[in-house]
């Protein structure tokens, strides 16, 4: 059991589209009785990630049912060394990795900092699989080091599969993965105790899958596989981008991992949030626009070997001005 002064960690992990955001958004309106800190760890350019993430405006800010929660712009230790400072404002800390990471180096954080080792202990790491899409990185070394570093795994979206296919994939977690408490999701509903508070990590199973697991130096990452950020103001015709992403998609749709994207569309009252993974996509109204605040439109894509002159080219061609 862990010290009663030290903070319980759990970290969120899965490959890109999963449903980490969704689950985290649901952990951050329920009402748990727990004060949590989140820190959300983004991968490009541009962070979207906290517009996408209920109540997300400052890099710390407070929820109304005492969650704490930043995004990381920096190192991790530092940022966490920063929360520690006000120990006092939670008592639980939540890290959403980004969904390109290598777990390992988010979990040796806490070993290798004397700091972080002696306040906080690692509860759990809770994996979230996308049951339709994980078969296209299955041979992806982040997507099966997610899966085998894992204490908890959601296969999410299990409505998009059939039921032979979803037992043949918790075969294949299990092959890669047979320590890890299983749960099959729709929309991340896994109860919260069942993902928090769990004290299922164990150090000896980390150095069992990758015996150079505090070796600072030992985690390296895809370099075909990149993000591409797109930022420019102006308002974005609704049919022409439609188009515009329908035939993308048509097209590259297989090296597009995720989308993410914030827009002003149709220069209408409310952002526009447009995410995708492969050939699925979805938009609908976000959060109003603020008066003061300028209407930039956002995109990131994440993918393996994209083009980003012809991707931010065909971004543009959709502005209403173009």
């Amino acid at each position: 059991m862990a010290s009663l002064n030290k903070i319980p960690v759990t970290v969120l992990t899965g490959y890109l589209g999963a449903g980490k955001t969704t689950l985290l958004n649901r952990i951050l309106t329920e009402d748990h009785k727990l004060k949590i800190a989140v820190i959300v760890n983004e991968f490009g350019e541009i962070g979207i990630d906290h517009q996408l993430v209920v109540g997300a405006d400052e890099e710390i800010f407070e929820m109304n049912n005492g969650c704490i929660c930043c995004t990381v712009r920096g190192d991790l230790i530092r940022i966490i060394g920063d929360l520690l400072r006000r120990q006092e404002d939670f008592d639980y800390l939540l890290i959403e990795t980004t969904g390109l990471a290598d777990p390992g180096p988010v979990i040796q954080s806490f070993f290798v900092d004397e700091v972080m080792a002696g306040k906080t202990q690692l509860d759990a790491v809770v994996t979230v699989v996308d049951a339709k899409h994980i078969r296209d990185h299955w041979e992806s070394s982040e997507a099966r080091e997610q899966i085998a570093f894992a204490d908890v795994i959601l296969l999410n979206k299990t409505d998009l599969v059939s039921a032979a296919e979803l037992q043949q994939l918790e075969q294949q977690v299990r092959g890669v993965n047979a320590l890890a408490r299983i749960q099959r999701t729709l929309h991340c509903d896994a109860s919260l105790s069942s993902v928090l508070g769990v004290k299922a990590f164990d150090l000896k199973n980390a150095l069992a899958i990758e015996p150079a697991f505090l070796d600072e130096d030992a985690h390296v990452h895809d370099p075909s596989v990149f993000s591409i950020a797109i930022k420019h103001p102006g308002s974005v015709d609704s049919t022409r981008f439609n188009r515009w992403l329908y035939q993308l998609v048509q097209a590259e749709g297989p090296s597009i991992f995720r989308m993410k994207g914030i827009l002003n569309m149709d220069s209408e009252a409310r952002r526009f949030v447009v995410q995708g993974v492969h050939m699925t996509l979805d938009g609908r109204p976000g959060k109003p626009w603020k008066a003061d605040e300028p209407r930039n439109n956002e995109l990131v894509f994440i993918g393996r070997n994209l083009d980003e002159v012809r991707l931010k080219e065909g971004f543009l061609s959709c502005l209403a001005s173009a």
